[in-house]
């Protein structure tokens, strides 16, 4: 593990320091690199752009830990008009929404599970209706049974309904093995929470094989496999076992986020590959940039001369 990678995430937890630099003005120009902006004409004018390039788009409204219900409630609205304004745009078949449960209740002191299950469900029918799926973001691994659970419940009657498994957990491999049947979406990240040694590879080495132990196992099932990393050489082997399990392009696709590696998602969307960028918005936006930090270290440095000198 990097180690700058553990003092980041922790600081993604501090309320102190997302106060200071929440109010920092020229906070807003960086951020602006990784998050469109906060409305839903933000989120849609950035899909559209992504779209007329040649890219796929799935959106999440910021937002996670909502321990009110109206907060929830606003989430859930804030996804239904989301999904409505794509459909009217005619991008739901290249945009779909990445949903954490968190978000939309799932933290709840009291039938927290439940009220997410169906504020999940709102959100699926609203995505069928427009033309397009939801796939469950997966968040620490205390929450990983809970979403793994409300994804069963889904699947009965949204089975395009994707999942998010996290390679650093050292479950993921059997978790793989159980998702990577036929109609199973299922996106394949590093993992960007900072988790225990009882439960998660620790150094970038074994999470980088843990990473290449579960793609070959979904690439080698019958689902979907959505192959979400950054990282040069994982792209390049992503590529080399699809080849070697006989997977054409469009069986599976590659993602990677907003403001990352924009040339290197246009060359793979021009080789012919699917690419999909996720593109987060909303106003809660702190604890997601805290964590693309603590993924891309080097970045530190830029953010932090960013913020002194104000552009």
């Amino acid at each position: 593990m990097s180690l700058l990678r553990q003092p980041i995430l922790v600081l993604s937890r501090s309320e102190q320091i997302k106060k200071a630099v929440t109010a920092w003005p020229a906070t807003a120009s960086v951020v602006a690199g990784y998050v469109p902006g906060e409305t839903t004409e933000d989120a849609v004018q950035a899909a559209a752009a992504l779209v007329g390039s040649g890219l796929s788009v799935t959106l999440d409204f910021l937002g996670e830990d909502t321990r009110d219900v109206a907060q929830a409630d606003a989430c859930v609205a804030a996804y239904v008009d989301l999904l409505g304004q794509l459909s009217v745009l005619g991008l739901a078949r290249q945009a779909e929404v990445s949903v954490k449960l968190s978000a939309v209740g799932q933290a709840l002191p009291r039938d927290g599970q439940q009220v997410a299950l169906e504020h999940a469900r709102t959100i699926c029918r609203a995505a069928r209706n427009a033309g397009t799926t939801v796939t469950l973001d997966m968040e620490d691994h205390t929450t990983t049974d809970a979403t793994l659970e409300i994804l069963q419940e889904l699947r009965k009657d949204f089975p395009e309904t994707g999942a998010v498994l996290q390679a650093a957990l050292h479950r993921t491999e059997s978790d793989c093995r159980a998702l990577a049947h036929e109609g199973s979406r299922v996106r394949l990240c590093k993992g960007a929470y900072l988790e225990p040694e009882q439960v998660a590879h620790q150094s970038r080495h074994e999470i980088d094989k843990a990473y290449v132990r579960c793609l070959k196992i979904l690439l080698a099932g019958q689902g979907y496999p959505m192959i979400a990393t950054h990282d040069p050489r994982m792209v390049q082997i992503g590529g080399s076992l699809a080849s070697r399990y006989g997977r054409t392009q469009g069986t599976y696709e590659f993602q990677m986020l907003y403001g990352v590696r924009t040339g290197e998602q246009r060359r793979l969307a021009e080789a012919g590959e699917t690419v999909r960028v996720y593109v987060p918005y909303g106003a809660q936006w702190y604890g997601y940039l805290m964590r693309r930090l603590a993924e891309r270290p080097g970045n530190v440095s830029l953010f932090l001369r960013s913020l002194i000198s104000g552009k």
